[in-house]
Parts: structure tokens; C-alpha cells; sequence
């Protein structure tokens, strides 16, 4: 039994070294702060980017749309004094055969005005739907473009 007890007396149980676990504990939770704040500048810059890229296309959107709203009422002014000159015109009409014949190029003038004003109003719709795209479509490519480097 002898030998049993030299054994125990001669057994070393390591040092638990308290300074060297508050060391690497102070590293650890410093990296932590770091990689958050990180973290937060870049959703924070994220979040600047996109209300920015908002604010951009609501402008848009709202000059397109006070550009078509114009087109319109011009449309129905032009629309309007047609129809009303042509009274006018029927009004002083001496034959039927006049009449016949203002009502005839009133149609055609119509139908002319009516397709060129459609023409407009199409150019000017595809205009705004891309000067309102423009800004989100930018601020797409460029998150693609992040995704890539990163």
C-alpha cells in the first residue's frame, strides 16, 4: 500500500491560470464587438441606399405621372375644341351634302388625332415606366455587382 500513496503524492493536477482565460475572454468578446459594429455600418449603409433609391423613384414617379396627367388633359382640350369648332362648322353648313362632308372629315380628322394622341400617350407611359425603373434597376445591379465582389 505503500506504493499506492507515493503514486497520489507524486500525481500534479494542472493550474487553471485565471489570467489567461480573462485575456482570451476579453479577446473573444472584442472581436464580437467589432464584427457587430461592422455589421451595423453595412446594414446601416444598406438601409441609407435603399431609402435613397426610394426617394429617387417616388420622384420619378411622381414626375412621369404629372407628365401623363398633362398629355391627358391636353388630349381632352385638343379633343374638345375639335368637337366644338366642328358644331360651329355644322352650325353654318347651307346643304346636307356640307354637312355630309364636315362630318365625314370630322370622323377621319378624329380617328387621325385619336391614333397619333395614342401614340403620344404610349411613348410617354414607356418613358415614365422606365425613368421610374431606372433607379431600382441601378440599385439591383449594384447589389449583384456587391454579392459578387464579396
Amino acid at each position: 500500500m505503500a506504493k499506492t500513496a507515493e503514486r497520489i503524492d507524486t500525481v500534479e493536477f494542472p493550474t487553471f491560470d485565471t489570467s489567461k482565460a480573462t485575456e482570451q475572454l476579453r479577446t473573444f468578446a472584442e472581436k464580437g464587438v467589432e464584427q457587430s459594429r461592422e455589421a451595423y455600418a453595412k446594414l446601416k449603409d444598406g438601409a441609407d441606399e435603399a431609402q435613397k433609391v426610394l426617394e429617387t423613384t417616388f420622384d420619378a414617379a411622381k414626375s412621369a405621372g404629372s407628365e401623363l396627367s398633362l398629355k391627358t388633359i391636353s388630349a381632352f382640350r385638343a379633343n374638345a375644341d375639335a368637337g366644338f369648332n366642328h358644331l360651329e362648322a355644322l352650325i353654318g353648313a347651307k346643304s346636307l351634302s356640307e354637312v355630309v362632308e364636315l362630318q365625314t372629315a370630322f370622323f377621319r380628322k378624329g380617328f387621325e388625332t385619336a391614333v397619333e394622341q395614342g401614340k403620344d400617350f404610349q411613348a410617354a407611359a414607356q418613358k415614365a415606366a422606365e425613368d421610374v425603373a431606372k433607379p431600382m434597376k441601378g440599385a439591383f445591379e449594384k447589389a449583384v455587382k456587391d454579392l459578387k465582389v464579396a
